[in-house]
């Protein structure tokens, strides 16, 4: 399995793209840099990028500083499994992320979920995992592999800015989604992870939009 670790990777992941799908070299051109944006794997980076699906970057920026006032700088499963719901509300959680939050640091502290381990088993054996916990959807899972584990084919056609930006780059009539989406991107496998920083990088550039992806 390809695994992304520096900017060499995303680099080489561009050019092969491009070799693959000339369609896309007007896309790199115009995107600009295109973000790493890689974390640690654990806790700390699955609360982040729950925390990122905010409305605005601003307001997730607001919020994750409260909770490291509540739980140090260092985001501990223990730590924050402590809190209350009425706590993480207290911050501008919503209740159903709040919930979110403390299933995942309680299955992370009584080693239901090991957020280290499942970085090396297969996406859909990984995924599979992280959705067990509730409220932990799909998008979230996608992104945790992505940034935290840096899979580096893995294409979230969930996710709202990549059906947009996708749309958009390739002058497509309509917008695509799920299983239509996912058939677009399976031109770019192995590099399905670069395809998707790539047309989120467009999607702020080119579209002037804020996307909720965290780093």
């Amino acid at each position: 399995m390809r695994v992304i670790r520096h900017m060499g990777d995303v680099d080489e992941g561009l050019e092969a793209l491009a070799t693959a799908d000339p369609r896309l070299e007007p896309v790199i051109a115009q995107a600009g840099d295109v973000p790493l944006r890689l974390q640690p794997p654990g806790f700390e980076g699955l609360a982040n990028i729950i925390v990122s699906q905010m409305i605005s970057r601003a307001a997730a920026n607001r919020i994750w500083e409260r909770l490291q006032t509540l739980c140090g700088p260092q985001m501990e499963a223990l730590a924050f499994h402590d809190l209350s719901e009425e706590q993480l509300r207290a911050v501008g959680l919503s209740g159903a992320k709040a919930r979110t939050l403390l299933a995942a640091a309680e299955a992370v502290s009584f080693n239901q979920l090991d957020l280290h381990g499942i970085c090396a088993l297969a996406p859909d054996d990984a995924v599979r995992q992280l959705t067990a916990i509730k409220g932990l959807g799909p998008w979230t899972a996608e992104i945790y592999l992505m940034f935290c584990a840096g899979h580096a084919d893995i294409f979230p056609v969930g996710d709202v800015a990549l059906q947009n930006a996708v749309a958009h780059g390739l002058g497509l009539e309509m917008r695509q989604k799920g299983a239509a989406l996912a058939s677009v991107a399976a031109l770019w496998s192995p590099w399905r992870s670069v395809a998707a920083r790539l047309f989120w990088a467009y999607y702020s550039r080119q579209m002037r939009r804020e996307t909720n992806v965290f780093g």
